[in-house]
């Protein structure tokens, strides 16, 4: 699992121009299943963003999490976080896992986060050709992939 995580003073989804979610102070989560995920990578991801304390404190260190700051948070499904770009001009996504996996555990994602942590969590629509509105708070824009993870452990 690919998280790109950005800290954001708002951010917004728009379909077919209209706004179907937005946030305030918090995080952006573009989300990305790949074929070797599994449910042990939506708790570590899910985990690791909503702990990792990337907001200032009153000192001005990023000390505070998501958690800390009762941040909003804006998870929107991204597969070509999983490109390949080795060879040519045109990026592969067959590492990608297949949109019924993607969609099983993007949902299982949010879901987490919302009963373990109790937070609201907007999204974007599986799929959805989407607009993206992002104010970037920093900016801090920090990459989480869940295989660095299954290394470590091995």
């Amino acid at each position: 699992m690919i998280a790109v995580i950005q800290r954001v003073k708002e951010s917004y989804v728009k379909i077919d121009g209209i706004m179907v979610s937005n946030i305030n102070k918090g995080l952006n989560v573009m989300l990305c299943v790949t074929l070797e995920d599994t449910k042990e990578d939506i708790i570590y991801v899910a985990d690791k963003i909503v702990k990792m304390r990337i907001f200032p404190d009153s000192n001005d260190k990023m000390n505070l999490s998501l958690i800390d700051i009762k941040g909003d948070i804006l998870v929107i499904s991204q597969f070509t976080l999983a490109a390949d770009t080795k060879k040519g001009n045109r990026p592969s996504f067959i590492n990608a896992a297949k949109p019924q996996k993607a969609d099983e555990y993007y949902n299982q994602f949010i879901s987490y986060i919302k009963n373990t942590y109790s937070i609201d969590v907007k999204t974007g629509s599986f799929g959805a050709q989407m607009h993206v509105g992002i104010l970037n708070d920093g900016p801090v824009t920090i990459i989480i992939d869940s295989k660095e993870n299954r290394i470590k452990k091995y």
